[in-house]
């Protein structure tokens, strides 16, 4: 079967109250729009089409892929005449999918599962059952419990709208019948807009079957149109996530205090503190301890390791058994080996930590290659950078850095030298060797303060 999904994002969203078009503004980090298309590319469709309107360069430069095709409404006259820009792109579409981009917590599986019973003959519509149904279109059925039209909550009668079975719009077209139904629409009703609903009722007019579908919760078929409505689904994705991670052997000290922008892949035996943020693609293995308030992004947290309170990693290769923090702060490129440590207000950018070394506190390593059971004492910075280009500073197995060293780069120390507390090393240091690079002490008997002058 050939499907193909038009995604619906051409409205400008005036309630969000924003010069940024509704369907780029995030949850969870990620764009509205962006959460729909992912959950389209998992039904791997021939081609998604975007139709796009308000801010329609902004939508395309965010978002912009290989397997969308851009579909341009330059009047927004209702969600029937959206769905007929793409025509000219579907017409031998054996299905047709019709998503919308701003109803971002829509899972795959329902989707799925909507197209199956559809198939390519059939009208299927995704409904939800709601104690309040307020502003959404109505099932309107027969007797026998077959759909029979759609009714927007603006053109419904009172006895309509008592129907608490809603429409979320979203909905499988039959490919065969989808261009004659969508050039068959009328602007007849309070709003002057072709309504896609409207297909219902030609669907029943020709006989065609109609199979109906629904999400096991109805907050993945909500849309948002203003920012309240846009954080109720932030924590509602929020609360779906912590499910998961729960289930999956993370215990989370509070599941409402824990935020995840990404995609996050854990072991068993984890533990959450409060307020952790992760970001981006995070892998936590087992036994792998998180405390309060830690911003994890891209990085890789190996078994038996401990990120310690306000640390912050970013792009960080963290080996088993490590100790991080508190407030340490990895940046991109940090690899750390087996059984390391780094403490509290230590920064490390694109340094490759050996098994066993320590970097306790106050440090700030970058370009830096450091080998095994070396340790860094407090106050250590490697100066890697000139002002134009950036160097390496290369440091042996079993090194002692003594506190307040300035390691200039380009520069190897060899595997057990020492330098002396206070020094400035410029030359490379011989393996074994002592390097004392500080200024020899003067000191003044009987020193005079200076006293303040008076007027």
């Amino acid at each position: 079967m050939i499907l193909d999904i038009v995604i619906l994002a051409a409205g400008q969203g005036t309630r969000m109250r924003s010069a940024l078009p509704k369907v780029l503004h995030s949850v969870a980090g990620k764009s509205m729009l962006g959460h729909v298309i992912d959950c389209a590319r998992a039904l791997s469709p021939r081609l998604i089409h975007v139709v796009i309107g308000h801010g329609a360069d902004l939508v395309r430069e965010t978002l912009d892929g290989n397997d969308l095709n851009w579909v341009l409404q330059g009047e927004q006259l209702g969600t029937g005449h959206a769905v007929a820009q793409a025509l000219p792109y579907i017409i031998d579409a054996d299905q047709i999918l019709v998503l919308y981009g701003d109803v971002p917590l829509l899972r795959s599986d329902t989707l799925q599962r909507l197209s199956n019973q559809a198939g390519s003959s059939t009208l299927g519509l995704l409904t939800v059952t709601m104690d309040d149904p307020t502003g959404y279109g109505r099932i309107v059925r027969n007797g026998a419990g077959q759909v029979q039209a759609i009714v927007e909550q603006k053109d419904a009668s009172a006895k309509q709208l008592l129907i608490t079975e809603a429409n979320t719009g979203i909905m499988a077209l039959p490919g065969k019948q989808a261009a004659d139904w969508l050039t068959s629409l009328s602007n007849d009703n309070a709003q002057r807009e072709y309504y896609l609903t409207d297909v219902v009722a030609l669907a029943v007019a020709s006989k065609t079957g109609i199979e109906v579908a629904q999400p096991e919760d109805e907050v993945e078929v909500m849309g948002a149109n203003n920012r309240q409505q846009l954080s109720v689904l932030e924590r509602s994705f929020q609360a779906r996530e912590a499910l998961r991670l729960m289930t999956e052997g993370v215990t989370l000290s509070d599941p409402a205090r824990l935020d995840v922008r990404g995609d996050v892949v854990v072991g068993r035996d984890i533990f959450m503190d409060i307020n952790v943020v992760l970001e981006g693609l995070v892998t936590i293995e087992d036994n792998v301890e998180i405390g309060p308030n830690c911003v994890i992004r891209n990085s890789v947290i190996r078994r038996g390791s401990v990120i310690k309170a306000f640390s912050h990693l970013d792009g960080a290769d963290v080996g088993e058994g490590c100790d991080i923090g508190p407030y340490a702060r990895l940046r991109p490129g940090t690899r750390l080996g087996r059984g390391a440590k780094v403490g509290n207000f230590v920064e490390t950018k694109k340094a490759d930590i050996g098994a066993g070394s320590k970097i306790n506190h106050l440090s700030y390593l970058g370009d830096a290659v450091v080998g095994e059971q070396v340790n860094i004492g407090a106050g250590t910075i490697t100066c890697n950078y000139d002002g134009v280009n950036k160097f390496v500073t290369h440091i042996g197995d079993n090194v002692f850095i003594g506190s307040n060293t300035a390691l200039v780069a380009p520069l190897k120390v060899g595997a057990g030298a020492t330098t002396g507390a206070g020094s400035t090393i410029t030359q490379d240091v011989p393996t074994g060797a002592l390097a004392v690079g500080r200024s020899r002490q003067r000191t003044i008997e009987n020193w005079q303060r200076p006293l303040k002058k008076s007027d």
